[in-house]
């Protein structure tokens, strides 16, 4: 098609179609859709004038895509069927394509035109299942249904290259991809037609700096809203997004569309037995220093053999960034951001089940139906209480990976954990309640005590390796010397023999270790050790008992034939063995067997300081343990009694 200039069939206007892909071009005197044909132009109908918003878009921007430069020429305004407002921009590029901006809850999509493969056939929109895989649509990662809605067409302005008719309703589905891949199907063709792109940021497509354009201010001022059932003053902080406001005074749900109250019914009371703890209006400055304001909340619950637990989540709200959650349980905080569920891997079933996202592994915590019981503030869906969808929590301290569920849609998000401390400085408050249990995907913070813990005993050992060669090796005075003691002359007399004479050095130990025959009986050895050059006696005593049987448990032994005992650094010299014993059998004579060895490592020393080194890292493996033992409890699938 060519360039058309017209007149328009409503108003008689002049006209002008300034791009040959353009279909349908709004009036801007009546702002009626004319569409251009094959031969005039046709009037399709009054369209709304374009609600404003805070987008940072506006038409008449330029960019540019893949080094090709693009320009907005028009724009399309959606509702969703369950409540919301998107816009579609349409980008008219320097090189002939065609493209449209995407733009929902503060992020962008760019798509394309693409045709299918010849033979592919699209699942129709009622088989169409969320979670599936639509293979039948080409692209560099498979694309998986997030969404399915039908579209309502309410506003438009400038050039639209297709066939827009106000008011006009059109099914749809949203898929998404890794790596930030993106798809829409559109049913109102038949064939459906596809649209593949990727999710995009300002920077991406070269309107970084569009993020300063000033947006003109709506018509309908916050101060100039009341409720429609009590008259009450309301003040709405996102009045082109909110879908659903609350009345504070007279505790009414109310329709906001675009910031047009509509009463809808009195809320039941909250069973929770607890009120918010945070106000709506509150700001503070969470990730990157982003600052959200705090517009809604909601206690939601799940029920587990028959009880209800409660918890809160704070919508929180900023122009640019789009939505974020603040999430209240037991008395623990998560700051919740919306990520792709294309970049989630499910693997396993039931309590073997994990998630992997971003390189991490999360573990399955819990899968229930979450129900919206009490709602305050202002919401950018159509909130209900009584409202339910399926929830699965994956947890990997200090991460939650979270699904949530139903017929027509899929999100997922990621919470980080945040302390007390951290809420209260990033919101200016203070006196929040501090929280006596663990949660799901609370960090443990007990992992300096053991990990730096087991820095002693490692250098315990690298000192005991170290002082070998330094204190030297074991070595035998006395080689092993059997002597022989006569029977006694009665049980109370004892024996006494001598070894040969042997040397001893100098500050090392002395072992002796003695052994004799005995089965059932017992020897009692008085050994000293008799230095010759001055008489002086060091004297040990050596029990050796051995006794064996058999009971209902079997065989059984007890003792042993072979003794020994330590004693300290003695003066160098040569020694002599002065062995006096005395045993069961004392009529029949004993062989006795002794040896004498020196520096002997007993590793005495060595192990009273690793049992000491020892305390710290076992007490807080313990705690580790305990600590994990109460954050699995309240899991569906805990591995912990």
């Amino acid at each position: 098609m060519s360039v058309l200039k017209a007149n328009c069939p409503s108003c008689a206007a002049p006209i002008e179609f300034q791009n040959g892909a353009t279909v349908v071009l709004v009036c801007p005197f009546c702002r009626s859709a004319v569409a251009r044909t094959d031969r005039a132009v046709e009037d399709l109908g009054k369209v709304a004038d374009i609600a404003d918003s805070e987008s940072p878009l506006k038409l008449g921007l330029k960019g540019s895509f893949k080094d090709h430069k693009f320009e907005l020429t028009g724009r399309a305004q959606l509702r969703h069927d369950a409540g919301g407002v998107w816009d579609e921009w349409y980008a008219t590029f320097s090189n002939g394509w065609v493209g449209w901006l995407a733009e929902a809850q503060g992020k962008f999509y760019l798509t394309f035109y693409q045709p299918l493969p010849q033979g592919a056939i699209l699942p129709s929109f009622n088989a169409l299942e969320i979670g599936q895989t639509v293979e039948q649509i080409p692209n560099r990662t498979p694309l998986m249904v997030t969404e399915k809605g039908t579209a309502t067409a309410i506003a438009a302005d400038g050039e639209i290259p297709y066939k827009l008719t106000p008011n006009e309703r059109s099914d749809y589905a949203d898929l998404s991809g890794r790596d930030s891949a993106f798809a829409t199907i559109d049913y109102s063709f038949n064939p459906p037609w596809t649209f593949v792109g990727q999710q995009v940021t300002l920077a991406d497509i070269g309107l970084g700096d569009s993020e300063s354009v000033q947006r003109e201010a709506r018509a309908t001022s916050a101060a100039a809203m009341s409720c429609p059932n009590c008259g009450g003053a309301l003040s709405l902080a996102a009045p082109d997004k909110t879908e659903r406001v609350t009345c504070p005074y007279c505790s009414s749900l109310l329709d906001a569309n675009q910031g047009n109250l509509k009463y809808l019914h009195a809320l039941n009371p909250s069973p929770s037995p607890r009120e918010f703890v945070l106000q709506i209006g509150a700001e503070g400055s969470f990730k990157s220093g982003v600052k959200f304001r705090i517009i809604g909340a909601v206690t939601r619950s799940v029920t587990f053999e028959g009880i209800k637990y409660f918890w809160d989540e704070y919508l929180l709200y900023n122009s640019h960034e789009g939505f974020r959650w603040l999430v209240h349980s037991d008395d623990h905080w998560n700051f919740v951001e919306p990520i792709n569920a294309a970049e989630v891997k499910i693997s396993g079933e039931a309590s073997e089940a994990t998630a992997e996202y971003n390189g991490k592994t999360y573990k399955i915590f819990q899968d229930a139906k979450a129900v919206v019981e009490y709602v305050k503030g202002e919401f950018y869906w159509r909130v209900e209480q009584g409202e339910t969808v399926r929830a699965i929590d994956y947890v990997a301290a200090p991460l939650m990976l979270s699904c949530e569920s139903s017929a027509n849609e899929i999100n997922w998000s990621l919470g980080t954990y945040m302390t007390n401390a951290e809420v209260e400085k990033a919101l200016g408050v203070s006196g929040l309640p501090k929280a006596y249990t663990v949660a799901p995907n609370q960090p443990f913070t007990g992992a300096f005590y053991y990990t730096y813990g087991l820095i002693p005993l490692a250098l315990l050992f690298i000192v005991a390796i170290f002082m070998i060669p330094f204190s030297g090796f074991g070595s035998t005075a006395l080689p092993s010397q059997q002597i022989i003691l006569p029977p006694m002359a009665n049980e109370t007399a004892p024996q006494v023999i001598f070894s040969p004479p042997f040397e001893l050095k100098g500050r090392r130990n002395v072992r002796i270790t003695a052994s004799a025959p005995v089965n059932n009986s017992f020897a009692e050895l008085d050994i000293d050790l008799i230095n010759e050059q001055n008489n002086e006696v060091e004297s040990v005593n050596i029990p050796i008992e051995y006794y064996t049987g058999t009971d209902s448990d079997g065989g059984w032994t007890e003792g042993s034939q072979t003794e020994d005992a330590t004693m300290s650094s003695l003066p160098a010299g040569k020694y002599t063995l002065r062995v006096e014993g005395s045993w069961q059998n004392w009529q029949q004579p004993i062989p006795v067997t002794v040896k004498v060895e020196q520096n002997v490592n007993r590793g005495v020393n060595f192990l009273c300081a690793l049992f000491v080194l020892l305390i710290v890292p076992l007490l807080a493996f313990i705690r580790k343990f305990t600590f994990e033992s109460s954050r699995w409890k309240d899991s569906m699938f805990s591995g912990y009694e």
